[in-house]
């Protein structure tokens, strides 16, 4: 990869991967900051919700309900950037045995599996996503009622972003499988 993390099968395919490759890590960065942010306000919630339920004997309500979207709308903020900036979890003990053109096709048979799987939550989300912000449709019917449109819209969202970042993988795998070039790792190495 260069300097700025892209590829280098990118540099063969013209401007347009490289404006779509920076704008989804741009996007994908922002979703990162806003889901720590929850993180935080979760915390913070959590918190006032124990010392309330321990001191005042009087939890902080619909704690169960914030907490429960919340977590989903996290996974879905966080799982762009896993995906771009090469963060999932693989093992490369087989594929390194076939050289630059296995791992090479072991990258681009897990893009398109990814691009599947996420293509079809994307798939099947867009309805609720939209009857849910049509029709103002609620989760949890407890102590607070939570709109349910915005997990819906992030993991959307989420699932679209996912998508974009394992076609940028799987194109420039399909350019290593087809040059033999072996890929520039650019994430930290952890040595134990």
């Amino acid at each position: 990869a260069d300097v700025s993390g892209r590829p280098p099968f990118f540099a063969s395919c013209g401007r347009g991967l490289h404006v779509v490759h920076d704008m989804t890590g741009w996007i994908v960065r922002t979703l990162l900051l806003a889901a720590a942010a929850i993180i935080l306000l979760l915390g913070f919630l959590i918190c006032a919700d124990v010392i309330g339920r321990a001191v005042f004997n009087s939890p902080v309500k619909g704690t169960p309900e914030m907490v429960s979207m919340s977590i989903v709308i996290i996974c879905f903020l966080l799982a762009g950037y896993a995906v771009h900036s090469g963060g999932m979890i693989y093992t490369d003990a087989v594929v390194a045995r076939f050289g630059n053109r296995g791992h090479a096709f072991a990258q681009l048979l897990s893009a398109v599996l990814g691009i599947l799987f996420f293509g079809l939550i994307v798939w099947g989300s867009y309805e609720p996503t939209l009857h849910a912000i049509t029709s103002g449709e609620y989760e949890g019917e407890g102590a607070l009622r939570v709109p349910a449109w915005p997990a819906r819209t992030i993991v959307l969202i989420g699932s679209a972003l996912v998508v974009v970042s394992y076609v940028l993988i799987g194109i420039a795998a399909a350019g290593r499988l087809m040059t033999g070039q072996a890929e520039v790792d650019q994430r930290p190495q952890i040595h134990l």
